[in-house]
């Protein structure tokens, strides 16, 4: 017989039933959603092809397993804006995109499930490690974290937070301004260092 080329992984059975429902149900997303993006190139008289060969070119973030770590809502000023930004445009063009149009809604799914993990858990003292929408900034700017805390505090739980990147004084513009109008009293929650946040 001849050898099979590629690799080959050994696991438990649950996983490799549910891979191939996981590949075709990923590959039904990227065709509708390429075929949403071609809706909109048609209707603005852009060449889609085009535009989604470049778009393939980025083999970094767009094509890789960056993105495929199930974890946390996605966050940032980029991503809610650009996805805002294209849904918009759609609309203005009476174009109806319910993959894209979705997006948020399961985003939002991910951070009311958190909510229901802590809710659950039934403690009442929450120590919040991280705030910025990823590691290494201080941009708060659409952190769902923020969207946690408010839930929390609503609900009187005793919420402090530590992010060493993070310092309320030294935010500026945007930044600033989004702080403000989510979370203005960060500075009361605040520690200074991860024992801290742990006591």
């Amino acid at each position: 017989m001849k050898k099979l080329t590629g690799n080959l992984f050994a696991k438990e059975i649950k996983i490799a039933e549910l891979i191939k429902y996981v590949n075709n149900s990923f590959h039904a997303l990227i065709v509708t959603f390429a075929n949403e993006v071609g809706t909109i190139c048609k209707k603005l008289d852009i060449n889609a092809y085009e535009l989604m060969n470049i778009f393939c070119k980025d083999k970094q973030l767009n094509i890789s397993p960056y993105y495929f770590r199930p974890g946390f809502a996605y966050r940032g000023s980029c991503l809610p804006k650009d996805l805002n930004a294209l849904k918009t445009m759609a609309r203005d063009l009476n174009i109806k995109v319910p993959v894209l149009s979705s997006i948020e809604l399961s985003n939002q799914n991910h951070i009311q499930n958190a909510v229901q993990i802590i809710r659950k858990s039934g403690k009442t003292k929450i120590g919040i490690f991280g705030l910025a929408f990823k590691e290494g900034i201080d941009d708060l700017r659409y952190s769902p974290v923020i969207n946690v805390i408010e839930e929390l505090l609503v609900k009187e739980y005793q919420v402090k937070v530590y992010d060493d990147y993070v310092q309320t004084a030294l935010l500026i513009g945007s930044n600033k301004e989004y702080l403000e109008k989510n979370l203005p009293y960060l500075e009361n929650l605040m520690v200074k260092s991860e024992e801290d946040l742990l006591k």
